[in-house]
């Protein structure tokens, strides 16, 4: 089923509506007094509408010298035509084009579950020239460097820094949060993403083409053109097997004929060799086959990117499912890869906020991560200014100096601090802290800061234990460091002090010991870890583009119990596709023993094949509703 024919699924089933009252009415009018050719001429009506699209298939099919399902399904209704069959013929085109009709409307509803989660990109945007003007340009025509004014209310054109203005954005089609994010100068936004509420003016930091929003599209267009180990068995049902359905259809023929003696062209009623032929070709037909594996995978790809899982293709929607050991990265993987306040230290005691509002003050001038996480503390803590910040000043590999409200201040590394004996003289942080120096007139003292673990891991790693799967945490942090986290999360097998080769070098174990492994990572040291896995998966949106373009499935929420559900999806998925090939080969098994035998007339068969292809489309839409 291409992709016109999934856009005009109501006009097949308007065809396929037309045939089947067609028939119905021949069928009325054959028994009744009324003159043969009216009949005729509606079962001929039948015909066109319900044979049109398969003979537009068949015809674009045959000037390629290859043949299909179509084919045979024409051939058995003009066969049926020639014996006079007209209402067994019409039958089978009625519920071959509904069949039809209603795949496309499977596939048109798995391709709106796609398109419903994301807002139309934005056609134009507002360019800010030089002398502070505005242009109105095509979004095509953005380019790095460039700088476009965002209205409240309006997206984001493109991925990009902000230059002026406060606002929020809300990021829900990329993350999944319906929470806005608050932004200002420094922040960074993403295309397709919706500004709330303020005047914004953007520095654009990729093209169009390249933002977030575009890139998910890209990823699930790729992901349906792409083709699953299972549907590789399907591809075969192609000309060599039409050929060899046909041929044998034509071998039954002759055998029924010569050596049986049936006669070759009787009344169809009498069932003729030629009658037996079509009903053979007829259930030997691999629709249900064909159509069981791309409608179940397509429908999983459409699940997943619902719920934030972007599976790059049916090879990993398939194979998500085998894996046994996950291999996870620390830093922003299993902790939050942002830096948080757990504790400040002051000479003398009882003065946390003054010395986290002194830091801030400082760490306004830095986009260090450690300023970040100080400023973004004071914030949430609302403590009010220090004071006017004057003489700054940034000493590389060391920390920050400034005056502040007139007090000379200073935070950063001991080495800043040689000369007092009070910060020098603490104790060293426990593993898994980092701390920073503060001092300002009298007021001394420290920050401890941490990556600490996300609150969903430990979860995490219980239930994928719960599932059979082993966790294995992958890190190039101290073994120390590494221990405290491992022993929060309740984590077992950890791998401290890697580098990127020693974690290739890992997965390559693992998978010579004959195992299926799975590595989760966002940052660009992951790359070459997520190659070498069986199955690779990317945290979230925000990660590198190295890792986006390496992962088999991106979790684009960012949130890890989001393996899980990839997990069970591509299980879900796994067993539709068993279940779908269970039914579409057990029909053709049983009616195909049934045909052979002469046990069944044309228009059970063609209800048997119709019927097959219509349950395996309904069961694969399953995996939309869970």
């Amino acid at each position: 089923m291409d992709d016109h024919a999934r856009e005009e699924w109501p006009q097949l089933l308007a065809s396929a509506g037309i045939c089947g009252l067609a028939a119905l009415a021949g069928i009325w009018l054959e028994r009744t007094s009324a003159p043969p050719q009216v009949a005729t001429g509606l079962y001929a009506l039948a015909y066109l509408a319900g044979g049109w699209e398969a003979a537009l298939e068949t015809y674009g099919k045959l000037r390629r010298f290859s043949l299909d399902i179509h084919f045979l399904m024409l051939a058995v209704a003009v066969g049926a035509a020639v014996i006079g069959a007209w209402w067994e013929g019409a039958a089978l085109l009625f519920l071959f084009s509904l069949s039809g009709a209603l795949e496309a409307m499977a596939m048109a509803r798995t391709e709106r579950e796609i398109r419903s989660l994301f807002h139309e990109a934005p056609k134009q945007a507002l360019v800010v020239e030089n002398d502070g003007r505005t242009r109105e340009v095509a979004v095509d025509d953005l380019d790095t460097g460039m700088t476009v004014r965002v209205l409240p209310g309006e997206q984001f054109p493109a991925d990009g820094m902000i230059t002026r203005g406060e606002s929020a954005a809300d990021e829900s089609s990329l993350t999944g949060e319906s929470v806005a994010v608050d932004k200002g100068p420094g922040d960074t936004v993403f295309g397709g993403t919706i500004n709330t509420w303020g005047l914004l003016e953007v520095g654009v930091s990729r093209p169009p083409g390249d933002s977030a929003h575009a890139r998910i599209i890209r990823l699930i267009r790729e992901a349906q053109a792409s083709k699953a180990p299972s549907q590789r068995f399907t591809d075969r049902f192609g000309t060599s097997y039409t050929v060899a359905i046909l041929s044998f259809a034509l071998v039954m023929f002759l055998f029924w004929h010569f050596v049986d003696g049936i006669p070759a062209f009787l009344d169809h009623g009498e069932r003729s060799a030629f009658y037996r032929a079509m009903t053979l070709l007829v259930v030997c037909s691999p629709c249900a086959l064909v159509i069981s594996i791309p409608s179940a995978i397509l429908a999983g790809i459409a699940a997943g990117a619902r719920n934030g899982i972007l599976f790059r293709g049916g090879v990993a929607v398939e194979n998500l499912a085998t894996i046994g050991r996950l291999a996870v990265d620390k830093t922003g993987t299993l902790t939050k890869g942002e830096l948080e306040l757990v504790d400040a230290e002051t000479l003398p005691p009882g003065r946390g906020d003054e010395l986290v509002s002194v830091a801030a003050a400082l760490s306004g001038n830095s986009t260090h991560p450690l300023s970040r996480a100080i400023v973004k503390e004071a914030l949430r803590r609302e403590l009010p200014d220090a004071g006017e910040v004057a003489d700054f000043e940034s000493i590389a590999g060391q920390g920050l100096r400034a005056t502040i409200a007139g007090t000379a201040a200073s935070q950063g590394r001991r080495m800043m601090f040689a000369d007092d004996e009070g910060l020098t003289g603490l104790p060293d942080p426990e593993p898994g802290l980092t701390e920073v120096l503060v001092k300002a007139g009298d007021l001394k003292g420290r920050l401890l800061l941490r990556d600490a673990p996300r609150p969903e891991a430990a979860p995490l790693i219980r239930q994928l234990a719960a599932e059979g799967i082993r966790v294995t945490m992958l890190t190039g942090d101290r073994p120390e460091s590494a221990r405290l986290v491992a022993g929060e999360l309740g984590l077992e097998d950890f791998r401290a002090g890697l580098h990127p080769e020693d974690k290739v070098a890992a997965i390559r174990e693992w998978r010579e010991q004959g195992e299926r492994v799975a590595m989760a990572g966002d940052g660009v040291n992951d790359a070459p870890s997520l190659a070498a896995a069986d199955i690779s998966i990317g945290m979230g949106l925000r990660g590198s583009d190295a890792v986006l373009e390496q992962a088999d499935v991106v979790l684009t929420q960012d949130r890890l119990e989001k393996i899980v559900d990839a997990l069970q999806l591509s299980r879900r998925c796994r067993v539709v596709i068993r279940q779908n090939l269970a039914i579409s080969l057990g029909v053709v098994v049983l009616l195909g023993i049934a045909a052979l035998g002469s046990w069944i007339p044309l228009p059970i068969g063609v209800l048997g094949h119709e019927g097959s292809t219509v349950i395996v489309v309904l069961n694969s839409l399953r995996l939309l509703f869970r």
